[in-house]
């Protein structure tokens, strides 16, 4: 379980595919301390096991089935991803819970700004459309965000500037490919 709110931006160094598993290599900082392998890690909202560390590289294997139903199987050397340790008994929750299990994948539609400050519009499958709701929680590639508001199968969430300086939407616009992860507390038993 994590918080949605990210520790810090990791590089990916290197990918590699065998099989049906995808092993991702990712150059990190602050998350390392603490961390021990088998340890779960937000990696742009997918919950990953971590399975090697050594110095500042942490490696994850990614099956199939995860890479081909997130936005990970899209990743690239050099893109920079969203990294959060998971939660620990007692922390304070600034967020929202999140799970790390996404729902399905969502597209930047558009990138605008009002007051100075941006929004984005993302587009999603409309069978979700009873697990989001106005002024309720959602994680965008593992960010915590609170949605602004909904038409259609088109939701609008605000970005404060700190999480626009310090996560990877700094570098997304249209067309992007973003994870979704509905609030667990408002799913639906007829969710998809």
């Amino acid at each position: 379980m994590f918080t949605g709110i990210i520790e810090e931006l990791g590089k990916v160094t290197k990918i590699q595919r065998q099989n049906n598993v995808l092993r991702l290599k990712i150059e990190a900082e602050k998350i390392i301390e603490g961390l021990k392998i088998g340890d779960s890690v937000s990696v742009n909202g997918v919950c990953l096991t971590l399975i090697s560390q050594e110095k500042r590289f942490i490696e994850f294997d990614v099956m199939h089935e995860t890479a081909s139903n997130t936005t990970l199987g899209y990743l690239r050397i050099g893109e920079l991803v969203n990294l959060e340790r998971s939660l620990k008994v007692g922390d304070r929750i600034s967020g929202h819970f999140v799970n790390g299990h996404v729902d399905c994948i969502g597209v930047i539609r558009n990138k605008s700004y009002s007051a100075g400050n941006p929004y984005f519009d993302i587009a999603f499958p409309k069978e979700f459309l009873n697990n989001v709701v106005e002024k309720g929680s959602i994680a965008v590639d593992g960010i915590s965000l609170t949605v602004a508001k909904i038409r259609e199968n088109l939701l609008t969430v605000n970005i404060i500037p700190h999480t626009l300086e310090n996560t990877n939407l700094k570098f997304k616009g249209p067309s992007s490919k973003v994870n979704l992860e509905f609030d667990i507390l408002l799913k639906r038993k007829d969710m998809p």
